[in-house]
């Protein structure tokens, strides 16, 4: 493999991000916004813009978590989802989901407009498309789906790729960006209007009484009158969200090709799915390549997803170079669709956003309008859409009672999984769970030799972490809790790193 020995995002390397401090000190602040990427920082702007007080508080660095690992796709074309939607929701409301997040595509468009922002935005149209009478099948039912709420778009057969497309439908005049710059931008202006920004700073625990209390460390809270949770997973423990999402992985390489890069953005309707779409911002032209899905921490060997980009992208595109490559995590609601709103109706000042389905550009725009709106105390037409205490019958029972037995399974496996390999066994870069003294233990070798070795039980709520060989990091397959090879915690809904154990 040709491809970069570790992952690095191409948006987060390309751009400055201004740096801020770690919460030291209680403070205490009219709204907390919990979460540092595209819905926190675009719904702590907007309240600021309002003259609201607001503090925006992140657990590491600034666009540092999804939204750095993003396609940047900015488009209301979310896969084949509308002829899905009208079946489990109806016409009315499968038309708001698509006139919420048309209306989150010309948002960012006014504001890149009307601010000057170089971020690469450029109008594109956008396709689904099939290479199999399956997908034909499933692209024909899409239109259908179209034309019945009134969604601009068309199937074509031919495609300005080189791929053997069946059919494929189009939205017309999506778009897409380079999100660092744009955020950065809005960061830059929430400061300027007094907004207050910590990095490094992880809520722990939320005591959900009057005030707020978000607890960073003994001795270390913030306190709000109201709590948007915009992070990657929600810091609540109430609402049961654990049991109510899955997390996904997927694959992005950035390719260098030779002559032009095709215009437009593509997904395809067939697995194993292919992301195609193209960047050019600073003199740096590139084709993102992304796909490879899977339930997070369910992969025996993450690398071999990104072998399989590469070999596409080189056979479909004559790639000849990745410099760069990252994987993209995301949690799923039950229903496929995001819980953005109050938590519930005895939880007047508690906010969540989240369950974005890998489609968090325009999602994180319509929940930061969304939350906006209800913090202020406006109606919205999309609140009681996106209500994250609703729970269908169809599918959200059926889909609640697999995900947890899936969680069991993982659970019970997990503990009993048997294990052979021993630490003198490891190369350099290299890791594995093993046993030490009888107990369960991640442990990785660096590049250097050095061993590094971990409790391989999550701490959110005990089941055994998997080696993601790919990313280095430790994946838990129950609840989609991410750490680094340290065990420190990249992504929830962990929020305590994995012990250390001394050999």
């Amino acid at each position: 493999m040709s491809l970069s020995p570790f992952p690095e995002s191409y948006w987060l390397s390309s751009v400055d991000i201004p740096e801020f401090p770690a919460l030291e000190n209680t403070i205490e602040t009219d709204i907390a916004v919990i979460g540092g990427g595209i819905t926190g920082i675009t719904t702590a702007y907007l309240l600021a813009k309002e003259g609201r007080k607001v503090t925006l508080a992140t657990a590491g660095r600034l666009i540092g978590g999804t939204t750095g690992y993003t396609t940047a796709k900015v488009t209301a074309q979310h896969d084949l989802i509308y002829d899905e939607y009208l079946a489990h929701f109806g016409e009315e409301k499968a038309r708001l989901y698509y006139r919420a997040n048309q209306e989150a595509v010309e948002f960012i468009a006014r504001l890149v407009e009307r601010e000057g922002i170089d971020c690469d935005f450029v109008r594109e149209d956008a396709y689904v498309y099939g290479t199999s009478d399956s997908s034909v099948d499933k692209i024909r039912k899409e239109y259908e789906a179209y034309e019945r709420l009134g969604i601009p778009g068309a199937v074509v057969t031919e495609l300005p790729i080189p791929v053997p497309v069946r059919a494929a439908i189009g939205m017309r005049n999506q778009a897409r960006f380079h999100p660092v710059p744009y955020l950065v931008h809005l960061i830059k202006e929430f400061v300027r209007m007094g907004g207050v920004v910590y990095e490094h700073t992880t809520v722990k625990t939320v005591e959900e009484s009057e005030p707020i209390r978000a607890n960073v460390r003994d001795g270390v809270s913030i306190l709000c009158r109201d709590l948007v949770s915009a992070a990657h997973f929600p810091v609540f423990e109430s609402g049961l969200f654990f049991a109510r999402l899955h997390a996904g992985s997927s694959y992005v390489l950035a390719a260098r090709v030779p002559g032009e890069l095709p215009a437009g953005m593509y997904i395809s309707a067939d697995s194993p799915t292919r992301s195609v779409r193209t960047v050019e911002y600073g003199g740096e032209r590139l084709l993102l390549v992304g796909g490879e899905s899977h339930k997070t921490g369910e992969s025996a060997c993450t690398i071999r997803h990104y072998e399989a980009l590469e070999q596409w992208a080189r056979e479909v595109f004559g790639a000849v170079e990745f410099p760069y490559r990252w994987s993209s995590n995301d949690f799923i609601t039950t229903d496929n669709l995001p819980y953005i709103g109050r938590i519930n109706e005895k939880k007047p000042h508690s906010y969540v956003a989240t369950g974005y389905r890998k489609w968090g550009m325009t999602t994180g725009t319509v929940a930061a309008l969304l939350l906006t709106d209800l913090l202020m105390g406006r109606a919205n037409p999309y609140e009681e859409l996106y209500s994250p205490s609703r729970l269908k019958l169809d599918p959200d029972v059926k889909t609640l009672v697999k995900q947890n037995a899936d969680v069991a399974g993982h659970f019970i496996g997990g503990k009993l999984e048997w294990l052979s390999r021993k630490t003198e066994e490891l190369k350099p870069d290299e890791g594995a769970l093993v046993r030490i003294d009888g107990k369960k233990t991640g442990a990785y070798r660096d590049p250097e030799g050095e061993l590094h070795l971990v409790d391989a039980t999550c701490t959110h709520m005990g089941c055994e972490v998997k080696w993601n060989n790919a990313d280095r990091t430790w994946d838990c397959p129950c609840h989609g809790s991410r750490f680094d090879y340290r065990g420190e915690v990249i992504e929830g809904p962990a929020a305590k790193p994995l012990a250390k154990v001394k050999e």
